[in-house]
Formats: structure tokens, C-alpha cells, sequence
């Protein structure tokens, strides 16, 4: 039913289209007029036949349909302004008491020549006279419906518009908040990696140089994908492995890490590089706070329709006590206000204690890959009221 309305609603938005909408809503009034003319004879003091009436009607509401087009071009011509209420009022009047002189005309002339319920000839001037007399007011309401009815259309398309403009802005407004955001994750990551090859270029040389390619292939990397907000889950764990060979050349024996990332996940799309900056806060209060050697399990898993990516690091974890642990940095901060942004309130990431001592980070995003529809807005994964995701790794 709906779908229907729709469609009507397209076709009488092309000029073509308008004219059919418009000229068959006056041949169904014209049809429902006549069936009253025709059914109610027989309290009146006339008799007509079908086609009489049919034909009064067609000629009365077309008269008034193709008059109308005129009041259509009248209401654009001569809009409504708020400056000048009292001017357009008069002007309008005018022109609804002409509309009304101008149909009586046409139809006391469709009427001349044709013979009465009665059979006897309609006098154009006496037919004129009549039309005046009972149709005027009726003329001139008409007139104003139709005028108020496309000024009430102008200011809904008006209305539509300004949404639309407010939408793209929103949008626009979006993606350079997104762009904002992730330029702040290069500088915060360039500072500690231009740290590492400060701390490496005297003593360990190769490793400097090492490090240097490294970071340049990761520049290259995050400058290739500065128009993508999401990549596939392989480009990011390639990204990452890279940014580890970093942090490993800096820490040595000291940091293990191990990646399992189930084949059939590879194509996942994820936020470009949304990976990194949860692996460096697990790095910066896992491995740097932690004597000894200092472990990192990077896992991607599927949990029903979502993707389930999650940080494990054995390090000091959450305090004795403690309810929260205040292990968010810049990179953290700004990873949570991208996923709000790129998936509303269809993303969870969660800093909680892991098994076995040290923190875990698990990050739950919509499962899709690039060949999959943009998803419409769900429920999260993790807010009160909703199902959460599920828990075990």
C-alpha cells in the first residue's frame, strides 16, 4: 500500500507526471459529481440521462482543472511575503474574483447550445448570470485552496531541502572529524617510534636503520589510505606486524607477541589502523611497566554477525581494588571517538581485566566485508538495555 503511494508520489513530481496526477484527480471528482447528478434526479424536478451527466461533470471540473494551472502559475509568479502580507492578500483577492469571472465565461459558453434537463436551449447570458450567482464563492474558496495548497507544498520542498543541505553538511562535518581524529594518531605514534630510533641509533645502528624503513613503510602505508575509513582485517594486521618490529626492536627478547587471525576473517573490513593504538597502550603499561618478558596475544574471532577483536598483554592489569583502571591515552581517546562516528552505537570497546593477570582489551564491531551492504543502525554491543555481545574469547 505504501509502496504504491510512493510510486504516485514520483510520477507526480516530473512536469508530465504533475499534469496526469492533477487532471485525474479533477476526472474522479468530475465522475463522483455526475453519479450524484445522475442518482439524485429523481428527487428533483428533471431527469438526465448518464451520459448528460458525465458530460456536465468532465466539462465543469476540467474547466476548473485547466483554470487551475493558471493559479498554479499565479502562485509562483507572486509567492507569499511576510514583508508584504497585506499587498499579496489584496493582489490574490483579485485575482480569485477573476478566476471565478473567468470560469463562469467558459462554462456559460461549454453550456450555450446545449439543450436543459428540460429541453429547452440555455441562454448564454442567463446561464452567465446563474454561474455568477452560485458559483462564485465556490470559485474564489477554490481559487485560495489551491493557492495555499502550493504554497504549503513550496515550504514542505523548502523544508525537505534544508534537511537534505543538513544532512551532507553532517556528513561532510563526520568525515573531517574522522580525518581530524586519525591525523592525531600519526603524531602520538611518530613521537614514540622517533623515541625508539633516538634510543637505537648510537648503540644498534642496523636496528636504527631497520627501524627508519619500517617507519617509512608505515607512513606510506596510513598517507595511501588517508580517503579510507575502513580496510580489510589482513591490511590491518600487515600495519601492525610492521609496527611491532618497531616496538620489538626497541624492547628485544623482551616482547612476545602472537597473532591468530582465522583465515575466513581475513576480508573483515576494520577501521584503518584501529589496532594500533590498543597495542600500544598495552605495550606502553604491559611491557614498559613489567620486568621481564612481557607478552602480547593479538586474536580476531566471530561471534554471531559481529567480529570480535581483542588485546591480551600480562602485564600489571587492574589494580587490587580498583573498579577502573585510567589506561587510556590520546590513542585510546581518539580510537573510541572514531568507532562512535563511523558505527553510532554498534561498536563496543572494553578495557577489562584478563585471565591469568594483565588487561584485556576487546573491541566488537558489525562483521561485513567489502562486498556486504553498509548495515543499518542496531544495537549495541554493549549498553544497557541491548543484548551484550558474547563474552568468551
Amino acid at each position: 500500500m505504501m509502496a504504491g503511494w510512493h510510486r504516485l508520489a514520483r510520477l507526480c513530481r516530473s512536469p508530465a507526471g504533475g499534469l496526469v496526477c492533477w487532471f485525474g484527480a479533477f476526472t474522479v471528482l468530475a465522475v463522483l459529481d455526475a453519479v450524484q447528478l445522475y442518482a439524485g434526479q429523481s428527487l428533483e424536478e428533471f431527469t438526465v440521462s448518464w451520459t448528460t451527466a458525465l458530460r456536465r461533470g468532465l466539462e465543469s471540473h476540467y474547466t476548473m482543472a485547466v483554470l487551475g494551472l493558471g493559479v498554479l502559475g499565479l502562485a509562483r509568479r507572486f509567492p507569499f511575503d511576510r514583508a508584504r502580507v497585506w499587498q499579496w492578500f489584496v493582489l490574490h483577492l483579485g485575482f480569485a474574483f477573476a478566476y471565478a469571472l473567468a470560469y463562469s465565461v467558459v462554462y456559460s459558453a461549454l453550456l450555450h447550445g446545449q439543450k436543459s434537463v428540460k429541453g429547452d436551449l440555455f441562454e448564454f447570458p442567463k446561464t452567465f448570470q446563474k454561474l455568477m450567482i452560485f458559483y462564485t464563492y465556490g470559485n474564489v474558496a477554490f481559487y485560495w485552496l489551491v493557492l495555499l495548497g502550493h504554497q504549503g507544498w513550496h515550504y514542505y520542498q523548502r523544508y525537505r531541502e534544508r534537511e537534505r543541505r543538513a544532512a551532507e553538511l553532517e556528513g561532510q562535518l563526520a568525515r573531517a572529524q574522522l580525518e581530524t581524529l586519525r591525523m592525531q594518531l600519526n603524531p602520538h605514534f611518530l613521537f614514540n617510534t622517533l623515541n625508539t630510533i633516538a634510543a637505537l641509533i648510537h648503540e644498534q645502528p642496523e636496528a636504527a636503520d631497520r627501524t627508519l624503513t619500517r617507519l617509512g613503510e608505515l607512513l606510506r602505508f596510513s598517507l595511501d589510505r588517508t580517503d579510507t575509513h575502513e580496510i580489510a582485517l589482513r591490511q590491518e594486521v600487515g600495519f601492525l606486524q610492521r609496527y611491532l618490529e618497531i616496538e620489538q626492536a626497541r624492547f628485544g627478547d623482551r616482547l612476545q607477541v602472537r597473532i591468530e587471525v582465522p583465515a575466513e576473517l581475513e576480508a573483515a573490513l576494520v577501521p584503518a589502523l584501529v589496532l594500533q593504538p590498543i597495542v600500544e597502550n598495552a605495550i606502553r603499561y604491559g611491557v614498559e611497566q613489567r620486568e621481564g618478558v612481557a607478552r602480547i596475544a593479538i586474536r580476531a574471532a566471530r561471534r554471531a554477525d559481529r567480529l570480535v577483536l581483542t588485546v591480551c598483554d600480562n602485564g600489571p592489569g587492574l589494580p587490587p581494588g580498583a573498579a577502573a583502571f585510567p589506561r587510556e591515552g590520546v590513542g585510546l581517546s581518539n580510537t573510541r571517538s572514531r568507532l562512535r562516528h563511523l558505527y553510532g552505537d554498534c561498536q563496543s570497546l572494553e578495557l577489562r581485566p584478563a585471565e591469568g593477570g594483565g588487561l584485556e582489551a576487546r573491541l566488537s564491531l558489525p562483521l561485513r566485508t567489502a562486498l556486504d551492504p553498509v548495515p543499518q543502525p542496531c544495537c549495541p554491543a554493549v549498553v544497557v538495555g541491548c543484548q551484550p555481545a558474547p563474552q568468551n574469547a
